[in-house]
């Protein structure tokens, strides 16, 4: 009988992939609770120009990605063209909602990677768009030594409303989202564990 019992026990502690997608779910309505984030639906988002307002803290559901999308700012110079292999800068910080932390960051002065400020290190990527499908990878920082050269879908998504210019003058800023990224369109860690992330990034293109 303790036998059986055990056996029981663990059969009742033993997660589905189902399961973990349903903690998931929870995870993401609860941070978008707790963040007071209104969302909006692909129509509106359209309806108002592809942007986000800001004062409602208004974040876009995209229903082909399940990404939840702000643009704070849409950069400045020109989005990544049909055919273009772009090279972009990123600062960022991503945060693991699940766990309710701070998972790795290249935007913070205080943050260090080893013996060196973590804003020392951008995390560079190369970009190419054919029609209307990015393809993307990390060549050098901080996204780069701890989830590998492969970036996230999710990080793709803003590509089609967003410009990478770089800023030539005081009044010209680079493009900044912030976004809620569900496992299926994040990194290995974070599929692998059926994990949301939460991301603030600017990007620009190289100098």
């Amino acid at each position: 009988m303790i036998t059986i019992a055990a056996v029981l026990a663990s059969c009742n502690d033993y997660e589905t992939y189902g399961d973990k997608k349903e903690k998931e779910r929870n995870a993401i309505a609860k941070f978008i609770a707790d963040s007071s984030i209104v969302v909006i639906s692909e129509d509106q988002f359209k309806e108002q120009n592809y942007t986000t307002d800001l004062s409602r803290n208004e974040f876009v559901k995209l229903d082909k990605t399940g990404v939840y999308m702000q643009i704070m700012r849409h950069g400045c110079g020109t989005s990544i063209q049909d055919g273009e292999n772009a090279k972009l800068v990123c600062r960022f910080m991503e945060f693991d909602i699940m766990n309710d932390t701070i998972y790795c960051r290249n935007d913070d002065p205080a943050m260090m990677f080893g013996d060196i400020p973590a804003t020392a290190i951008p995390d560079c990527m190369n970009v190419s768009r054919t029609n209307a499908t990015y393809t993307a990878s990390f060549t050098s920082g901080v996204m780069n030594v701890y989830h590998g050269a492969s970036v996230p879908s999710g990080w793709i998504v803003p590509f089609s409303y967003i410009k990478v210019g770089r800023p030539q003058t005081a009044d010209e800023q680079c493009a900044k989202v912030r976004l809620i990224v569900p496992h299926s369109q994040g990194h290995a860690d974070a599929s692998s564990n059926v994990m949301p992330f939460y991301y603030v990034i600017t990007f620009e293109r190289e100098s």
